[in-house]
């Protein structure tokens, strides 16, 4: 075994932010949440989402962020510290599973992506009729093979990342994909604008059906959005907090990273919401939205299989910087616990999450009909990480700032003063967010 390196850092605060946008802006802001505001409504959806998000995703964000800068160490150690004899390394942990789970089948919706990206770049699915992209995406993923093999080449180039380091990899990939992200989304909304008949796309996404607001099923879908849009109570913030060097501002940053996630969901589903409104399809599709309703749109559209490339980059480049946040999590743990270098732990760890999530590549073929909850595997996995697991990450997030951390330390670390801001900050933490989360436990408990 090597003896560990001296702790990295951030080459730069944009680098550093940069890269927290991409570890929350992936697959929840394109794929997921076009999918789940589709399913609840659109507007009503929209306007719980960013009330969660300002009364729940960012004060724990800042939190998440604050615990990594306080101990400059991974998720583990952060939550240990000086208690060592006592449950809360636990949450550390649990924190460093989670992220290995959430990664074992987000790298197979990931593979879906990559797979679509390739297939269009040769104009495969062009030749499809109408009512056939259904089917075709049936067989891919029924299919023994493929499906793991997208998925291992999505294992293989978050893997390259993380062997590449802090600043040379995961700062560098971030700092290159993230504005090539913003620049096709925005290409692609402004285009799904242009369409005949995107206005009632627009209506949907941001004119609220005041009736859904009755319906606590859309208030535990916007808050559970949140937690995954934002990627909070994975470790994944924590340990990029852990590399900010002492003059970086938190708080700012934290802002910074809510605004940049928020204004790339809205503006995904801006791209999505009209091309699907213009040709008369239904936008509560679920999951397949991506892949069955939209190739059906790609499919009429002028210069359909030029969007679609452009689409589907967008997809499987947001998952890769989603990923890499993920995996940096467990990697950090282990490179302290066993002193491996980052080489090794990478290729090790990310032979597991490609293992684990195998299952879930197969769970709509030779393995479909297994799974718990009446679920498949992938969704099973899904609904406990995303639902149960991470709110629950948030939820010890919230006591250990709130709580367990005095109040003037706490400030001091997040950039805060002593004022109405600071004050806020500690009873969002102390009362409404784990009001609020409880809600979300409780509500699926009994759903």
């Amino acid at each position: 075994m090597s003896e560990p390196a001296a702790r990295e850092q951030w080459k730069s605060g944009a680098g550093f932010v940069l890269a927290t946008i991409g570890c929350a802006a992936g697959l929840g802001n394109i794929w997921r949440f076009s999918y789940v505001a589709g399913e609840n409504g659109g507007g009503a959806f929209l306007l719980i989402y960013v009330v969660c998000v300002l009364l729940l995703g960012l004060p724990l964000m800042l939190a998440e962020l604050s615990i990594g800068r306080r101990a400059q160490s991974d998720v583990v150690e952060s939550f240990g510290g000086a208690d060592k004899r006592r449950c809360w390394p636990l949450a550390g942990w649990l924190m460093a599973i989670a992220s290995f789970v959430l990664l074992s089948y987000y790298a197979v919706i990931a593979g879906w992506a990559y797979k679509y990206f390739a297939a269009y770049l040769i104009g495969a699915p062009s030749g499809l009729a109408s009512g056939e992209f259904s089917a075709y995406f049936a067989a891919f993923v029924a299919d023994p093979v493929e499906p793991l093999v997208w998925q291992f080449l999505v294992v293989a180039s978050t893997v390259a990342v993380i062997i590449g380091g802090v600043k040379r990899g995961i700062e560098a990939v971030n700092r290159v994909l993230m504005p090539l992200l913003g620049a096709i989304v925005v290409l692609l909304a402004a285009y799904a604008l242009s369409l005949e008949g995107a206005g009632a796309g627009i209506a949907f996404l941001f004119r609220p059906d005041w009736s859904a607001l009755a319906h606590p099923s859309v208030y535990l879908a916007a808050l559970g959005q949140a937690f995954f849009s934002l990627g909070i109570g994975a470790g994944a913030l924590l340990t990029y907090g852990s590399y900010t060097a002492a003059g970086q501002k938190l708080a700012p940053a934290a802002l910074g990273v809510v605004a940049g996630d928020t204004m790339f969901a809205v503006i995904a589903g801006i791209a999505i919401f009209p091309a699907v409104f213009a040709f008369g399809l239904d936008p509560a599709q679920g999951p397949t939205l991506a892949f069955v309703t939209l190739p059906e749109v790609f499919n009429v559209l002028p210069a359909g299989r030029f969007f679609a490339v452009a689409f589907f980059v967008l997809l499987g480049l947001g998952a890769l910087t989603s990923a890499v946040s993920l995996l940096e999590v467990p990697c950090a743990v282990l490179m302290r616990e066993l002193r491996w270098t980052r080489q090794k732990t990478a290729l090790l760890t990310g032979a597991g999450v490609f293992a684990l999530g195998v299952p879930s590549a197969l769970g709509f073929g030779v393995l479909q009909g297994i799974g718990i909850l009446g679920l498949g595997i992938l969704e099973s996995i899904d609904r406990i990480a995303s639902s149960v697991i991470l709110p629950v990450g948030g939820l010890l997030i919230a006591v250990f700032v709130g709580w367990k951390w005095p109040y003037t330390d706490a400030l001091r670390t997040a950039g805060l003063e002593a004022g109405v801001v600071g004050y806020l900050w500690r009873l969002l933490l102390r009362y409404v967010a784990p009001c609020l989360i409880v809600f979300i436990l409780v509500g699926l408990a009994t759903a």
